[in-house]
């Protein structure tokens, strides 16, 4: 009763009704998208020789098919997803880190840096879009080549000096445009409409794949026989174990803060001054919520889709052939870019510099603790003390379900699913959208939302 009382509620507010259509719109024209195989590619053709082609074990692609919604396994327009945007933001991100004029350029004029930051974040979006979209021909290629039936023969047959340019054109122009228009309704989400477009879209990608996922439970289980199946009863009872604690410990570790008390000298209130009235600052255990999940799940992704596309065989493919998913080196590097994004995340966007200064003009001070420099030291430090614990722990949930799968002999397409890097950003997605409705309808001053702040959780 009380879920339906709160989307009423939503509903009830023409601004945030119209915010909340405009977001599904847009979410469904990506799922449309996602059924539109590339011009000259058999879709269903391709499925087939995608499921053979990974063989149930840990492979890059059944990650990738799960973030694309099921994209990627079909060849349609939007194979590539949002990861180009992605490891270009990660580019970026990098960049302004290590270039102090870019980071001048953005404290001086916020406005102006943060659009001049997003034009080169799309250009090189764009170019990441097309080196992938021409390995992902070349792949495609070598599919057919084994597998005829792919590919439409007439798109081979224009050829020059033996390479079907038509083929590699119209793949690459119509994959670069997917993903660009995915890059459109991200933003335009984000602008317009309620949450994060970019995490939407690969969070709506992830969970339409869930119907897939329960069937394979249901068949592994081998319900219609009496021959024991390939997922025992006792295995689903420890992965659902293990989908409630992720789901806790995400909820936990995004919405957990430590509480740094403040006192003031002198504070206005209205009209009357109040004398040392306190207050605190609430310093997040995770500041980064789900980014460094899904950043060191693009990271890897980009190296381990050489080894895929390019074949073992080549130099590049004998170099980076250690990072398929599953592996132990996967693993630890796939922990390591977990904390490291946690931290550098963290850095980029907590700044105690300007906190301490803020205090110091409104006469607000730490109990023990010297204004100015002093206080940013403390800031500082505390904040660095509890991110460290917020990624590790945020770490262990990644790989969680891994470790679970390999001890129970889980096949990797359910344990990617109901835990680990798709579950923890589901959890973190839904929270940031939902806290996101709650700012607008605490703005609109409903009273049960101003109480405690707690709708939709119920």
């Amino acid at each position: 009763m009380n879920m339906i009382n709160g989307l009423l509620k939503i509903f009830s507010v023409s601004e945030l009704r119209v915010k909340i259509v405009f977001t599904l719109l847009m979410l469904v024209v990506c799922r449309i998208g996602a059924q539109i195989p590339v011009p000259g590619i058999n879709g269903s053709a391709a499925v087939e020789l995608f499921r053979y082609a990974t063989g149930g074990g840990q492979n890059l692609f059944q990650l990738m098919d799960i973030f694309s919604g099921g994209a990627f396994a079909q060849m349609t327009v939007v194979a590539l997803g949002v990861m180009p945007y992605i490891s270009a933001s990660i580019i970026m991100q990098l960049l302004v880190a290590l270039v102090p004029s870019l980071q001048r350029e953005i404290r001086e004029n916020s406005d102006l840096g943060k659009r001049k930051l997003g034009r080169w974040i799309r250009m090189l979006t764009i170019l990441l879009a097309v080196f992938q979209s021409t390995l992902f021909a070349k792949y495609a290629i070598q599919l057919s080549s084994s597998n005829p039936g792919i590919i439409v023969s007439e798109l081979m047959r224009v050829q020059i000096a033996g390479v079907p340019w038509l083929f590699y054109l119209v793949v690459i122009a119509t994959m670069t445009a997917g993903t660009a228009l995915l890059m459109w309704i991200g933003e335009q989400i984000s602008e317009k409409g309620v949450g994060n477009g970019i995490s939407l879209i690969i969070t709506v990608g992830i969970l339409s794949s869930l119907p897939t996922t329960l069937g394979s439970i249901i068949r592994q289980l081998n319900l219609d026989s009496q021959e024991p199946g390939q997922l025992t009863f006792s295995s689903l009872v420890a992965l659902s174990g293990v989908f409630v604690l992720i789901i806790v410990g995400t909820i936990l570790i995004i919405q957990g803060q430590r509480k740094i008390p403040l006192q003031y000298a002198r504070r206005v209130v209205g009209r009357h001054e109040v004398q040392g009235s306190s207050a605190y600052i609430p310093l997040k255990v995770n500041y980064a919520g789900v980014i460094p999940v899904i950043f060191a799940s693009s990271l890897l992704m980009f190296p381990a889709t050489l080894v895929q596309f390019l074949g073992k065989a080549s130099w590049v493919g004998s170099m980076t052939a250690w990072l398929s998913p599953g592996s132990w080196v996967y693993t630890t590097l796939y922990v390591l870019l977990i904390l490291f994004f946690t931290y550098f995340w963290t850095a980029t966007q907590f700044h105690p510099e300007q906190i301490a200064s803020d205090m110091k003009k409104n006469g607000a001070f730490i109990p023990g603790v010297r204004q100015g420099k002093p206080t940013q030291d403390f800031l500082e430090s505390t904040m660095n003390r509890i991110t460290l614990v917020g990624a590790v722990f945020l770490a262990l949930i990644a790989i969680l379900p891994q470790i679970v799968g390999r001890v129970l002999n889980v096949d990797a397409t359910i344990t990617y699913f109901f835990g680990g890097t798709s579950l923890l950003i589901i959890v973190g997605v839904v929270l940031d959208t939902t806290k996101q409705i709650e700012a607008q309808l605490l703005s609109k001053r409903y009273e049960g939302f101003m109480k405690r702040g707690k709708a939709l959780r119920s």
